[in-house]
């Protein structure tokens, strides 16, 4: 097991996000709305139809 250093690296990670520098939506593999929240908990802890990250819509 390791740690990560999340606050070492947020700051500069999410400046090349806003600058278009780098594109993390390929980990999204479900974009779903709100109320189908509860169904997709089940999709990924199952790890059913390759779910990776699912992004919630409200």
């Amino acid at each position: 097991m390791g740690q990560t250093h999340v606050n070492r690296w947020t700051d500069d990670l999410l400046h090349r996000i806003q600058e278009g520098q780098i594109d993390p939506s390929f980990v999204i593999t479900h974009t779903v709305p709100l109320e189908d929240g509860p169904g997709m908990y089940k999709t990924f802890r199952d790890k059913e139809d390759g779910c990776i990250k699912v992004v919630l819509k409200p």
